[in-house]
């Protein structure tokens, strides 16, 4: 078998335009753009093994993208140092490519990262969101209080059984750890959730931002997010918050590389990690 080199890329996309990252036949995707254009430029199946960090459902966006390829050894000695500017030339301008880097075999897109980092972006103004801005900012047809945000936001911080806000996968667990979670409303007016966990099953972001927004602007008291994590199964009070308003703007991995096999072999038994 020939020698491959694994290749990390940083990718960022405008969602709006995509059904999601994962490759679909019928579908454009994030990741049939992706192979289309490396199979142009290198020639069909050359990459394999594409594997990403966190797949985004449709209409999300992407600013910290990390996803992992392997070529041949031979081929990326050739094309190293012209394959980003060649991918810039050829791919859409929705998705680029914004950085490559060789990594070693043991790195894991998906299963070596520490965690996710998201921002879900809103506005409460009453003329609703710019017009330039109006693919990654959901308008609110109500005025949003930025205390009772964080009051709510509060009671979802630490390890819980998600369950209430995922949309269950068989043999998949809803346990999850979130880091950080708060809110803040910046110069401009819009209103800007971080959420950051060590995985997100599927809607789950999304999931938590809608249940926030309802305390936000007062129809729910702000303990209301918190109480859900006593459910075991979904929960119908929860309305998913519109996908263009998410993007996935950072994922984290061990500072020592030597880590990177540990920290897979740690999430595999922990868990599957589904991104939504």
């Amino acid at each position: 078998m020939d020698e491959r080199t694994r290749l990390r890329l940083d990718v960022a996309y405008d969602g709006s335009g995509f059904s999601g990252w994962a490759a679909q036949p019928t579908r454009r995707t994030v990741a049939g753009v992706l192979v289309e254009t490396l199979d142009l430029v290198l020639g069909a199946g050359t990459a394999t093994g594409l594997t990403v960090a966190g797949r985004t459902d449709a209409g999300v966006h992407a600013t910290g993208q990390v996803c992992h390829l392997d070529l041949p050894a031979a081929v990326w000695r050739e094309h190293d140092g012209r394959l980003l500017r060649r991918l810039a030339r050829l791919l859409p301008t929705d998705v680029r490519v914004r950085a490559m880097a060789e990594v070693p075999a043991d790195f894991d897109a998906r299963f070596s990262a520490t965690f996710r980092r998201y921002e879900y972006r809103v506005t409460d103004a009453p003329w609703g969101a710019e017009p330039l801005r109006r693919h990654e900012i959901l308008a609110w047809p109500k005025p949003l209080d930025l205390a009772a945000l964080n009051a709510a936001a509060a009671g979802l911080v630490g390890e819980h059984d998600f369950a209430a806000y995922c949309r269950r996968k068989e043999n998949a667990t809803t346990l999850r750890e979130v880091t950080r979670l708060d809110w803040r409303r910046d110069p401009d007016g819009v209103l800007v959730a971080t959420v950051q966990a060590d995985a997100f099953c599927q809607a789950m972001v999304r999931s938590l931002v809608g249940a926030m927004l309802v305390a936000g602007d007062g129809r729910r008291p702000a303990e209301w997010p918190g109480s859900l994590l006593a459910r075991r199964e979904r929960s119908s009070e929860v309305t998913v918050a519109p996908a263009h308003g998410l993007t996935l703007v950072a994922v984290g991995y061990p500072e020592d590389p030597a880590e990177y096999a540990r920290r897979a072999e740690a999430t595999r038994q922990l868990r599957v990690p589904v991104e939504g």
